[in-house]
C-alpha cells in the first residue's frame, strides 16, 4: 500500500460520510433557523423548544432518507470487499 492509496481510501470514506450526513444536518439547520426566528418573534426562550423540533425533524428525515443512505453504504462496502484482494498487493 502506498501513501497515495491510503490517502485516497480515507478521502473516499470521508466523502461518503459527508454525503450521507448532509441531508440530515441540512434539515436540522433549517429547522433550527426556523425555531430561532420563531423564538425571536415571540420572545419565548424555552430551552426544550430548540431541541424537540430538531429531534423530530431529524428522525423523520432519517426515516425518509434511510433507503438512500443504506444504498450508499452497501455500495461502498460491496466495492470495498470486491476490491479487497487488490488492496493487499
Amino acid at each position: 500500500m502506498t501513501p497515495e492509496f491510503v490517502i485516497g481510501f480515507a478521502r473516499q470514506a470521508i466523502e461518503l460520510t459527508l454525503t450521507i450526513s448532509l441531508p440530515l444536518l441540512g434539515i436540522g439547520m433549517i429547522v433550527g433557523i426556523f425555531v430561532s426566528v420563531l423564538q425571536a418573534a415571540t420572545q419565548i426562550q424555552e430551552m426544550t423548544l430548540t431541541f424537540v423540533p430538531k429531534i423530530i425533524a431529524i428522525f423523520i428525515a432519517l426515516l425518509l432518507f434511510f433507503p438512500w443512505i443504506m444504498d450508499k453504504m452497501i455500495t461502498y462496502t460491496r466495492d470495498l470487499l470486491i476490491n479487497f484482494p487488490s488492496y493487499l498487493n
